[in-house]
């Protein structure tokens, strides 16, 4: 697959994620943290293959399609839906670049999005680095004032510092926070040592 191609599959990706209705600073929320993870995922590995970019690019890959209000509230229902998405997420970038790029990088790609591996698969582990920097760059205040509460805010924030590499935590330290978003990480960072 060469650049070109690379490129304009990108393109495609956000394209389809700019329908989402949701927004981020006056961009569609998906495709500005497909934007972003992309960004997340070539800082943590300037030599990212091609699979990677791609599923850093789609990680929301119309998100919005699958409402959250669509399955049971709490944990579990929350649960269902993130595999839901994952699923959805990967079957959508099947669909649009099925005609376009090579069957191993978009299987790989496909492989990233559904994070099979995880924990034991590097760029697996560089994908899901990059969708926590995204999420604490884009939801995380969000997600802290709808849950209204900065104690279990922080008991996420240290099951997501769990997953992440040394690597990503050092670019989670660079990420610009308010002072109630570095509280919550500062505290998550002290229960997890």
């Amino acid at each position: 697959m060469d650049s070109d191609l690379l490129a304009q599959s990108l393109n495609r990706i956000d394209r389809y994620n700019a329908d989402d209705p949701n927004d981020f600073n006056g961009a569609p929320l998906a495709q500005f943290q497909g934007q972003r993870a992309h960004h997340w995922v070539l800082h943590l590995d300037p030599g990212a293959t091609q699979a990677l970019q791609l599923a850093a690019r789609a990680h929301h890959l119309g998100r919005w399609e699958l409402p959250r209000a669509e399955f049971d509230e709490g944990r579990d229902g929350y649960l269902r839906w993130r595999r839901e998405q994952k699923k959805r997420h990967a079957a959508v970038l099947a669909t649009l670049l099925a005609e376009d790029v090579p069957g191993p990088p978009l299987d790989r790609a496909i492989e990233i999005v559904q994070k099979k591996g995880l924990g034991s698969d590097p760029e697996v582990q560089a994908f899901e680095d990059a969708v926590c920097l995204t999420f604490i760059e884009t939801q995380f205040l969000s997600t802290a004032d709808k849950l209204g509460d900065d104690n279990k805010m922080v008991e996420i924030v240290a099951k997501t510092l769990r997953k992440m590499t040394p690597a990503g935590h050092d670019a989670a330290g660079s990420i610009a926070l308010d002072e109630r978003s570095a509280g919550i990480i500062n505290r998550a960072t002290q229960a997890e040592t």
